[in-house]
């Protein structure tokens, strides 16, 4: 399904008959697939004619674009859109969106309707072509869209899309989820798997390289199952790859998240061969504990994990790894937890996201018996946060001295003098430049270690 730009126009034009100038803030809560989805409301507003406000307090339209994984960002949300009741009652200018997975969940919308009802867009994960026509029944004729309408089975192409400056971009290939792990609410509230086509993917590629991206992102709950629901093609993620690869301007190429279930000899080699794709390869854990991956309906064991992890050491020079750890999930025992620590000590992940377990309505583990207390839980993170540290630590202290091939993304977060940018594994890297430089790939050799980042010097 092709997106046709039609309210767009139709706001836009309502905006220049009344001589009003409209602003919009986006506030994104949750995954990079999120914050890609954030990029295309964005495109969407823009094509409006709305600009961008720095400021929540000076917009005329606020969108939330919500995340339902962790259990606080319900409290958070509702606290946001709060804030804004007031406000909102001042200014008839003023318009109020949520949108994204929290709004699939009939609680929230629920809530929404009966608590928050000044809110005049509410829209699912899979709504977004509606959006323009929503909020311009909400400006001309003070309608309000408080509904998730159900398209699972439709992609929509050639949504408007703003990037951010930069030489970075992400570019969503497939949607949904077919895994069902047993914490995850994620297949409930974007659906199955369903996989864009690689001539739309392609486009996108050459798209951003055209305006001087250098470096992409390619994004899916599950990249390495892209193409598993073509009925008629046998085409693959290695296959798409290998077509990306070609795209002249690209130079860096990550992908997010593959499953450990799902990760071929296909896969490894083509990341093994390759100039363009990363070598730091995110690899969801999310247990070291055989019975509690079982139990997540995880689909291996820790056996199978440490099997692939040394397989693509052998096989990919310089590989890194990271991960996502839950700990106290409900039934994890001491023992289980130390098989997590074994595995953390055994890969050294350069990166590991680690979080307590919190319960998700709507899961299988949230009927599960024997949940942990929150102290125990605590307590383990502790111990997980202090080994993790330990192993980046020795892990830094090997770079030192190497030669890296880093893209110079801007100047450091926080040292305006200094500049950033990352190795091929993923390590964040700061050293003298020029503003000139930014865009462009130079050889960085490390000289210190500073735990978090590392020093560097052009050479």
């Amino acid at each position: 399904m092709r997106y046709k730009i039609d309210y767009e126009k139709r706001i836009k034009e309502l905006l220049e008959q009344e001589n009003k100038q409209y602003t919009y803030y986006i506030e994104t809560m949750g995954c990079a697939l999120n914050e890609n989805d954030s990029m295309k409301y964005a495109g969407i507003l823009e094509k409006m004619g709305f600009t961008k406000a720095n400021e929540i307090e000076k917009a005329n339209v606020v969108l939330f674009n919500t995340c339902c994984i962790r259990e606080n960002a319900e409290d958070k949300l509702f606290g946001r859109v709060g804030y804004l009741k007031t406000r909102k009652k001042q200014n008839k200018d003023m318009y109020i969106a949520i949108v994204g997975c929290m709004t699939e969940q009939g609680h929230i919308l629920d809530k929404i309707r009966k608590s928050y009802s000044y809110v005049d867009v509410v829209l699912g994960t899979k709504s977004m072509q509606f959006f323009a026509e929503k909020l311009y029944l909400a400006i001309k004729n003070h309608k309000k869209t408080q509904e998730v309408q159900d398209n699972e089975h439709e992609i929509v192409e050639d949504v408007p899309i703003r990037y951010e400056e930069g030489y970075k971009a992400s570019i969503s290939i497939i949607y949904g989820c077919n895994n069902f792990c047993s914490y995850c609410i994620v297949p409930y509230v974007r659906g199955r798997e369903r996989s864009r086509l690689p001539e739309d993917i392609l486009n996108d590629v050459k798209t951003v390289a055209s305006k001087g991206y250098k470096e992409i992102t390619l994004l899916g709950q599950n990249v390495n199952s892209y193409g598993n629901d073509f009925k008629d093609n046998k085409y693959t993620f290695v296959d798409l790859l290998t077509e990306i690869e070609k795209v002249e301007g690209i130079e860096v190429i990550r992908f997010i998240s593959p499953h450990p279930k799902d990760f071929t000899d296909a896969l490894i080699d083509k990341i093994a061969s390759s100039d363009k794709i990363a070598k730091q390869i995110h690899l969801p854990l999310q247990s070291g504990s055989t019975r509690i991956l079982e139990s997540m309906n995880r689909k291996y064991t820790k056996e199978h994990f440490l099997t692939l992890v040394e397989k693509m050491k052998e096989r990919i020079p310089n590989v890194s790894f990271s991960t996502d750890i839950i700990v106290g999930f409900p039934g994890e025992t001491e023992e289980d937890f130390l098989d997590t620590m074994d595995v953390v000590e055994k890969v050294k992940f350069s990166l590991v996201y680690m979080f307590c377990y919190s319960i998700r309505k709507g899961t299988r583990a949230e009927r599960m018996e024997n949940q942990i207390e929150e102290s125990v839980k605590v307590e383990r993170l502790q111990r997980l946060k202090a080994l993790f540290e330990k192993l980046v630590l020795e892990d830094n202290e090997k770079k030192i001295g190497t030669v890296h091939k880093i893209l110079v993304e801007g100047l450091s977060k926080n040292n305006d003098k200094m500049y950033t940018g990352r190795t091929i594994d993923n390590k964040i890297v700061v050293f003298e430049a020029e503003e000139k430089d930014i865009g462009t790939v130079k050889n960085v050799e490390i000289v210190e270690n500073n735990k978090w980042y590392l020093t560097g010097k052009i050479v």
